[in-house]
């Protein structure tokens, strides 16, 4: 019988329908404003719990409930958006250094839902607000640290094998290492070949002296810059963890550059010192005095820039060795940094200092960055970064005993200086400085605007088709309509369970897609009328109708899907927002207007004798 469905693809179009609702429900509650309590150290219980609702009560914060999310974590809802950064500020002044307070946006599905592991829909910064920062890895600064590290292993190896030499030099991609005749330079050269293979060797000679020049070759350094960047991203997104900041982006754009993405968060100079700082510890032994001064450099102290100590050159362990850390104090009360290392830099702890019981070790504070300057470039005036690094030392103590993967840093001016340096630590030193090349706040007031105009735009666009539908095409047209109601349904089921974030170029492809979804039924339709001007039985032309315009409908939808995926592939931030809705739009569209849209047909009119058709 023509226009019937068999059962089982009734029931298929009633449990996805189903679904879609059932996963598009918790985008009807919206997310609470809250504040997030954290501590690594520390201990956070239900009475300090208590003790912040009190506090709040009293600046006139309304809270609507407080809560452990965790063994160290607990969450405050608000009631008001606004009352966020106050929030957050009476927090902080109450609590000591060991605890982390971020703003978050909670969510308050209820958890039938939950536990069905349905949840809202992600949305962007431009629609929920907070910090976006478009940051830039130096790879020339990634190169020079990794010669730097060479040298000083070399200069270790020639010593153990008993070879001379005089002094290291680093030259753009090349390490220069000077020798007092060619056959100390030639054994160096035997020795050097069999541990870095990433270089390439060549024999210079300057008057009586002998140089090997080791240069990078150009994979090296490719590999080492793409190192950096993608070493970078990861301890970028540590720090992030380390904020609290929930849903964060943290993702690589081009070759050199990082965008990062907090959302719900307000204040851009923490996150932005958190984010970009580029500390790094090395440990080194104090220069002997008869030291050679091309093995020795001296530095001043960070806490007394008028005490100077000379240190080696070679370095013992950098911050990166460093596996944990944490905020603590001596026994006369000063703050301090209890470190753990992981196994290799307890091994090469351990090795320098049981030969070195004695010997003072420092600790160097190593802190990248960047100074702005406008000089003269082809008789124009232009704003050129130069990057600055300043080493000073935190600490110089006498080694009293060999050393392992477990001490302690002393020496540090404030609790808050030893917190930061201790989440520096923990969350991983940066391979390369980092340079902020954009930055941009977008406040919540701004991205509610967003929305409700984004709601706004979606409702003017939906009402306009179903306006068109209805007087174009009568009865058939409230059909139409339903299935875009479903339409609309599903996309934000199947954006919720894919875990897409929403933004406001996201928002216009759910508008387009309104448009895009009654086109398959605008050629069925079409379709159907050609069939009835030809006197084709009704039940016929329904027939005719779903089944000639379905290969017209494929290929339209196709060539639009084709496009929404080269758009995600090779688009960034807003316009992959734009693709992802655009293509789960253009595939519940299809479903919708062949589907469901024929099943209701099929429901009320299939089967039975028609003589005329509403359309």
């Amino acid at each position: 019988m023509l226009n019937r469905y068999p059962l089982w693809k009734y029931l298929l179009i009633l449990i996805v329908c189903v679904v879609g609702v059932v996963y598009a429900l918790p985008n009807l509650y919206p997310q609470d404003p809250a504040v997030q309590i954290s501590t690594t150290n520390g201990s956070l219980g239900s009475q300090q719990l208590d003790r912040v609702t009190q506090a709040l009560s009293r600046d006139d914060i309304a809270v609507k409930s407080a809560q452990m999310t965790g063994n160290n974590t607990a969450l405050v809802r608000l009631e008001d958006t606004e009352q966020q950064l106050p929030a957050r500020d009476v927090i902080d002044d109450m609590l000591d250094d060991d605890y982390t307070v971020a703003l978050n946006l909670a969510d308050s599905t209820p958890s039938w839902l939950t536990s069905l592991s349905a949840a809202p829909m992600k949305l962007g910064l431009d629609l929920r607000g907070g910090v976006h920062f478009l940051l830039e890895v130096d790879m020339d600064a990634a190169v020079e640290q990794r010669l730097d590290a060479t040298a000083s292993a070399i200069r270790a190896n020639l010593r153990d094998e008993r070879i001379r030499y005089r002094d290291t030099e680093i030259d753009g991609n090349t390490l220069h290492v000077e020798f007092a005749n060619a056959e100390d330079r030639d054994a160096a050269r035997s020795e050097i070949s069999q541990t870095f293979g990433e270089f390439q060797l060549a024999n210079r000679e300057a008057g009586r002296r002998a140089f090997l020049d080791m240069t990078l070759t150009e994979q090296s350094i490719n590999d080492i810059q793409d190192y950096a960047v993608e070493q970078n991203l990861t301890t970028i997104r540590n720090r992030v963890n380390e904020l609290g900041v929930s849903e964060p982006l943290v993702q690589r754009q081009g070759p050199s550059r990082i965008v990062v993405e907090l959302p719900g968060v307000q204040d851009t100079a923490e996150a932005k010192r958190i984010v970009g700082a580029t500390a790094n510890l090395e440990f080194r032994l104090e220069a002997r005095p008869d030291a050679p001064e091309s093995e020795t450099e001296s530095f001043a102290f960070r806490n007394d820039p008028q005490r100077r100590a000379d240190l080696s050159r070679d370095v013992i362990i950098t911050g990166d060795r460093v596996s944990s850390a944490s905020q603590g104090f001596d026994q006369n009360g000063r703050p301090q940094v209890n470190i753990n290392l992981d196994g290799t830099g307890g091994s090469l702890m351990n090795q320098a200092t049981r030969t070195n019981i004695g010997r003072n070790m420092a600790v160097l504070y190593i802190d990248h960055g960047t100074e702005t300057r406008t000089v003269m470039e082809d008789g124009e005036r232009v704003e050129k970064r130069i990057p600055t690094t300043d080493r000073s030392i935190i600490s110089l103590a006498t080694v009293q005993s060999a050393l392992s993967n477990r001490f302690r840093i002393t020496g540090l001016d404030s609790p808050t200086e030893a917190s930061e340096l201790a989440l520096l630590l923990r969350s991983g030193s940066l391979a390369a400085p980092i340079y902020f090349v954009q930055e941009r706040t977008i406040g919540p007031s701004l991205g509610a605007q967003n929305i409700e105009r984004g709601i706004f735009s979606v409702l003017v666009g939906g009402l306009l088709v179903v306006a068109f539908m209805l007087i174009r095409y009568k009865a058939f047209g409230v059909i139409a309509n339903v299935a875009l109601a479903v339409n609309l349904v599903l996309l934000v089921a199947a954006m919720s369970l894919l875990g897409a974030t929403l933004t406001l170029p996201g928002i216009a492809g759910i508008v387009l897609t309104l448009g895009m979804a009654v086109d398959a039924n605008v050629l069925i339709y079409e379709r159907i009328r050609e069939e009835l001007r030809r006197s084709t039985p009704a039940q016929q032309a329904i027939h005719a109708g779903y089944g000639r315009a379905f290969t017209s409908i494929v290929d339209a939808n196709l060539t639009t899907l084709l496009v929404a995926v080269v758009l995600f592939s090779i688009g960034t931030g807003p316009v992959k927002g734009f693709a992802v809705t655009l293509s789960l739009g253009i595939l519940t569209s299809m479903f919708t207007g062949i589907l469901v849209s024929r099943a209701l047909v099929n429901l009320s009119i299939g089967g039975k004798p028609v003589k005329k058709l509403w359309i």
